[in-house]
C-alpha cells in the first residue's frame, strides 16, 4: 500500500497533517521531499496607492507645496 501523506517534522519525530490509517508500532518506509513554501508577492508602492482610489487635482505633484502650505484649494480649478 502506497499513500502520500504531508507532515511537519519538529525537529524529533514527523507529525502527520490528517490522521493516518496504521496500526500503531507499524514499521513504513518514507521518502522524504521538502515542500517550499509558497511565494508570497508583495504589492508595490504603486499597486497600494492604486488601490486607494485617491482623488485629488490633476496638477497635485507638480504643485505639491501650493497644496500643503495652503496657496491653493483643492476645489480651486
Amino acid at each position: 500500500m502506497t499513500k502520500i501523506l504531508d507532515a511537519v517534522f519538529d525537529g524529533a519525530v514527523f507529525r502527520p497533517d490528517t490522521e493516518v490509517e496504521l496500526e500503531p508500532d507499524t514499521r513504513v518506509e518514507l521518502e522524504v521531499r521538502v515542500k517550499t513554501p509558497a511565494v508570497k508577492r508583495t504589492k508595490s508602492f504603486l499597486d497600494t496607492s492604486l488601490s486607494l482610489h485617491l482623488k485629488g487635482p490633476s496638477d497635485f505633484s507638480s504643485r505639491l507645496d501650493d497644496y500643503l502650505y495652503g496657496e491653493k484649494k483643492f476645489d480651486e480649478e
